[in-house]
């Protein structure tokens, strides 16, 4: 007699359990109402891990919403995104008679659990260590819908040697601070191979060539138990920045203290203000860049651009100091030169009259020729006229040689340092190790 009294107890609980559920999810009830129930504390413990069979897996999504560099030669960036995760919690089901697909549970989030989800980075964080909740849904299933926005400053890795053409890469992983991966599991939602962007998605002086989400490599975690993913992203220098406010004023600078090989040997005010103003302007534009510069012990691509554009200046400097000195000397055989007379002519006219007393030789004496003075028994239509001590060339005539040679050689040197230049920091950044 007593087991069926105690059958018919059991179905008038399940009855009234029934009937009691079905008041609870009715058409009538609000989300915060069904919340309210399904998180009593004797029928939920946020301190548990949901009940599923196995490993509980949180599938995770990232969404870029904003990205930013305080200045273009910082390794700093700023990242602004969506982290979607999604998991499923057996004990936060409720019944299709409710009117709700899902419940919006912003407000109970401290009642619920959540994975305890970290950032492994090199930087800072822009918002408070406790986050924005965004969204906090709740379906019928019991599948549960976390969203946040997170702000951080990444401290990215970049080739400081070869700035301006390095492609900085910055990364940052999640991972559970307490649960192991045997217990929780982290997967990308949809095996995600690439970040998702936001149709809205903003940039300042942050240009994203390339992203990847991987897997963290057991090698490089200090945490091997522990289940973790991973963001990369590659960012790239705005080239034309620099070529625009570098390179272009720096070639024309060079360039510019050539134009003094073009200009009279003696035209001394305009050489040397040539001269003297292109290296200020050089030194003037160096500094004002460097000073923005990051700081670094080795040799960068920016040194060796000051350092050789600036010994051409100067380098065209000196050329016109030597011009200057050797055409000031005075001649060994003492041709007066005079303003406006070529000095090749000079030396011609001199040659052509000749000594009366110099000793020349006469090829009409027969086989063996004699020597006669240039005034004396010798026709000069049938003598060779040839002068025993060969004169030195005019100072005036070095100099304007020195000017001639240096048109061609500072342009052609110059010439080949640009190319070397930039196709050798072109082939550093095109190379693995510069990603």
């Amino acid at each position: 007699m007593g087991l069926p009294w105690m059958l018919v107890g059991a179905a008038a609980i399940l009855l009234v359990t029934s009937s009691a559920q079905t008041d609870i999810f009715g058409e009538g009830k609000s989300d915060k109402e069904i919340l309210d129930n399904l998180l009593l504390a004797k029928r939920y413990d946020k301190r548990l891990l949901p009940p599923v069979s196995g490993t509980l897996i949180v599938n995770i999504s990232v969404l870029l919403l904003s990205l930013a560099s305080p200045d273009e030669s910082s390794l700093k960036y700023e990242v602004e995104f969506l982290l979607q995760q999604q998991w499923h919690d057996p004990r936060l089901r409720y019944a299709n008679q409710s009117r709700y697909e899902y419940l919006n549970a912003i407000h109970h989030n401290e009642d619920i659990w959540l994975p305890d989800t970290y950032f492994i980075m090199h930087g800072d964080f822009k918002d408070p260590l406790i986050p924005v909740h965004f969204s906090l849904r709740i379906f019928r299933n019991g599948t549960v819908h976390y969203v946040m926005r997170r702000h951080l400053i990444l401290s990215c890795q970049g080739s400081l040697n070869i700035f301006p053409f390095d492609d900085p890469l910055c990364s940052f992983s999640m991972e559970s601070i307490s649960y192991e991966q045997n217990a929780m599991k982290y997967v990308w939602k949809n095996d995600e191979d690439t970040l998702r962007k936001s149709p809205s998605l903003t940039t300042l002086n942050a240009y994203l060539i390339s992203n990847q989400t991987i897997e963290c490599s057991t090698k490089t975690s200090w945490r091997e138990h522990y289940s973790c993913l991973r963001v990369e992203l590659t960012f790239t220098r705005d080239r034309a920045f620099y070529f625009t406010t570098v390179f272009i004023p720096g070639i024309i600078l060079v360039t510019s203290s050539f134009i003094t090989f073009w200009l009279e040997w003696n035209a001394v005010p305009a050489r040397v203000m040539i001269g003297v103003t292109t290296m200020l302007n050089f030194f003037t534009t160096s500094n004002g860049f460097r000073s923005t510069l990051p700081v670094v012990s080795n040799l960068t691509a920016m040194n060796v651009w000051d350092g050789v554009c600036m010994c051409f200046i100067y380098a065209s400097l000196l050329e016109f100091v030597c011009v200057n000195y050797v055409g000031r000397k005075r001649p060994l055989h003492n041709v007066v030169y005079r303003p406006g007379e070529n000095p090749v002519t000079q030396g011609d006219k001199k040659r052509e009259t000749a000594i009366p007393n110099e000793i020349v030789s006469c090829t009409t004496c027969g086989a063996n020729p004699c020597t006669h003075t240039a005034n004396n028994g010798c026709a000069t239509e049938s003598c060779l006229l040839q002068v025993r001590k060969k004169e030195p060339p005019h100072p005036i005539r070095v100099a304007k040689t020195i000017d001639v040679i240096a048109r061609v050689t500072f342009p052609t040197a110059f010439a080949v340092f640009l190319i070397f230049f930039f196709c050798h920091y072109k082939s550093f950044n095109e190379s693995p190790h510069s990603q």
